[in-house]
């Protein structure tokens, strides 16, 4: 018994399924399955119309995916490797700017809990927090211990 083969639409309907998916990430990934040229565009196009598609649930998902552990800047780094609209993704940056301190207080608290003793831990703290893409300032605020709970 051979395997069935998925239309694009199928295809695109299997990812889809497993999260949400911007239409640039759906084109990178089903181009290679694409038989006639056109076919995915059109199959694309068809979703998007029905809903299946959706920029603002791209952005909404990765936020609540992803801000709880990281900073606003890799949070914009991930929205922008989707292709998304460069202005939804900054206004998502912009709220999500605001809450950056607490955000980074909490992983901070999860990870270290307690002051740096030596410059060399505090180094180490900061080099997480950043890589984690906290702001300068909310990491500096934290490691200083100038941070209020």
């Amino acid at each position: 018994m051979s395997p069935v083969q998925l239309s694009l639409k199928g295809r695109a309907l299997r990812l889809l399924s497993g999260r949400e998916h911007s239409r640039t990430e759906l084109e990178r990934k089903l181009a290679r399955f694409e038989e006639e040229p056109g076919t995915l565009k059109r199959a694309l196009d068809e979703l998007q119309a029905k809903g299946f598609i959706s920029e603002q649930r791209v952005i909404e998902s990765v936020l609540h995916r992803r801000a709880a552990k990281l900073g606003a800047a890799r949070v914009k780094q991930e929205l922008q490797s989707k292709g998304l609209d460069p202005q939804a993704v900054a206004q998502a940056m912009a709220e999500l700017k605001l809450s950056e301190n607490e955000r980074a207080l909490a992983v901070w608290q999860k990870k270290f809990g307690v002051a740096p003793a030596t410059p060399l831990e505090a180094a180490r703290q900061i080099r997480f927090l950043a890589a984690r893409g906290f702001g300068a300032e909310a990491i500096r605020r934290i490691v200083k211990g100038l941070a209020s709970a």
